[in-house]
């Protein structure tokens, strides 16, 4: 059964100009979306902690803006948008005492609320708008007349509105104007973690290392390897990005299309599915969100500290920072 879709007029914004919302952090997301949402129209409030290093910047940029409680307490809509790990922490000592019967509760992923870290009380709304895209492009996209797509789920319908509500939110950061998809909390974790684990960030991260690492055993120059593993890879997921996988394969050179479509599979292999598999078996147990927030009340951000300077220390990187910095100064005309 396809997905169902809205698309910009099929959603008004009507319902959300008589609220006030709420937006809970000013990061990536929370600065894109409260000046896109500011930008078309609605009532909205910031809320930060008093001594953070964005509020400053939110009021520069035109906000009103509050402590958490009193954000909270103001609001009609309450947008949450601070990192996942720190989400039940502010909703408890926050955001939950100002929480009154037909409020709503909205987030941009939905991990808090599916594996159960917030447990909102049953007299809200809650729902989700998630943008298929990071922060910057969401407001870049906005600003040029368009947007970024993105998912809308509902968790809890108490007013009857949530739908409406999550429609006018989508609206109000121009995620209508591509379309935006329905889905569910569960749907939207599970797929959004095991895409970054396996393909967007892991796959793609330990493909690239690999392969530049193969070359450089066997004796080629790691510049040579970092620009044939690393900088092509740019051009290529461009291609994929506009014209799809085939679309990819009838715009590179035959030997590369005949080398991709013989030699991939044996790279990408049945084994290598295998692994994703347990990878998404472990996102659907929650054995993954509980190790991960076992980890992080432990050693907070320090987290994944051993992995990155691991990362950073290695050769690619090495190369990689001399071959952009030459590339910079060749665009900035020097």
């Amino acid at each position: 059964m396809p997905a169902k879709k809205w698309f910009d007029n099929d959603v008004t914004l009507d319902l959300l100009k008589s609220k006030t919302v709420a937006v809970v952090g000013y990061g990536i997301q929370g600065r894109a979306q409260a000046n896109n949402m500011k930008d078309s129209g609605l009532d909205v409030v910031v809320g930060l902690r008093k001594e953070g290093k964005t509020w400053d910047l939110a009021e520069k940029e035109g906000h009103i803006v509050k402590e958490v409680a009193d954000a909270s307490n103001s609001a009609d809509i309450i947008h949450i948008l601070v990192p996942d790990m720190e989400q039940a922490v502010v909703y408890t000592y926050n955001i939950a005492p100002k929480l009154s019967r037909g409020k709503t509760l909205s987030f941009s992923h939905g991990a808090a609320i599916h594996w159960k870290w917030i447990d909102p009380p049953k007299d809200v709304d809650v729902i989700m708008v998630a943008p298929k895209g990071p922060g910057q492009r969401v407001r870049e996209l906005f600003q040029e007349g368009f947007g970024t797509p993105s998912l809308v789920a509902i968790n809890q319908n108490y007013t009857g509105k949530a739908l409406d509500i999550v429609l006018g939110m989508a609206k109000a950061i121009g995620s209508t104007r591509p379309g935006v998809i329905e889905t569910t909390f569960k749907e939207e974790v599970e797929t959004d973690w095991f895409g970054e684990q396996v393909d967007l960030c892991g796959g793609t991260h330990s493909l690239v290392l690999n392969a530049f690492e193969t070359l450089v055993e066997a004796g080629y120059q790691p510049e040579v390897a970092y620009y044939e593993c690393l900088h092509e890879l740019k051009l290529i997921v461009d291609l994929i990005h506009k014209y799809g996988i085939s679309g990819m394969y009838n715009r590179v050179s035959e030997t590369a299309r005949y080398g991709g479509l013989t030699r991939g599979p044996r790279i990408i292999n049945s084994d290598v599915k295998k692994n994703m598999k347990k990878v998404l078996e472990d996102i659907q147990s929650g054995e993954f969100a509980n190790e991960w927030l076992s980890d992080y009340k432990k050693n907070g951000k320090n987290s994944f500290e051993k992995f990155m300077k691991e990362l950073e220390n290695h050769q690619i990187e090495t190369v990689g920072t001399e071959i952009r910095e030459m590339m910079w100064k060749e665009d900035d005309g020097h």
